[in-house]
């Protein structure tokens, strides 16, 4: 019998439950404490490393049996994902409302680069077919990107109408929890 596609599913259940697991117990208390910019921001940071879909490059030539343009949907695909969730980043960090416009634009390109990939896989019989790094990122690294826009959709939903942050001034050059903790204690 082969195990390979009971293993592949096994891991991405188990990890989405591990993942959706952590995100209830610590990651929403921490995301309700912080205004909606500073709640965004750890979620779209995941979405930065999607650029290890150029892995794919590697993992085709060591013989994962994905056609080219397969291959090209999925590298594009996260590439252009990685981008949308930098320019996030950047605009959130100086209180552009364009990042909320292009977070929502992240989860819309997710979901779309997603529902392709499986798809594309099921069409070429790739279930099952990951070794290596290709293995770790369906296994583990996807289910996280899905938690975090699940968690992203969430906080931009519940908390639509609500401003970026406070005081503009005051959140951007705040001195760290744990450095506030420490003075606290003092």
């Amino acid at each position: 019998m082969n195990y390979l596609i009971p293993a592949q599913l096994a891991a991405q259940l188990l990890s989405l439950f591990v993942f959706a697991t952590m995100a209830v117990w610590y990651a929403v208390p921490r995301l309700n404490a912080r205004d909606k910019a500073d709640a965004l921001v750890p979620l779209l940071w995941v979405h930065v490393f999607r650029f290890l879909a150029l892995q794919a490059f590697r993992a085709q030539q060591d013989g994962f049996p994905i056609s080219d343009a397969h291959l090209m949907s999925i590298v594009l695909g996260d590439l252009a994902g990685m981008a949308i969730a930098l320019a996030a980043l950047y605009a959130l960090r100086f209180r552009a409302r364009i990042g909320i416009w292009l977070a929502w634009l992240l989860v819309g390109e997710f979901v779309y680069d997603t529902v392709t990939n499986i798809q594309s896989g099921v069409h070429e019989h790739l279930f099952g077919q990951s070794r290596g790094v290709s293995w770790l990122v369906v296994g583990v690294y996807v289910p996280l990107l899905i938690v975090t826009t699940i968690l992203l959709v969430w906080q931009l939903h519940s908390r639509r109408a609500e401003a970026l942050s406070e005081t503009t001034e005051a959140r951007t050059h705040q001195v760290p929890d744990v450095q506030l903790a420490a003075r606290a204690q003092r």
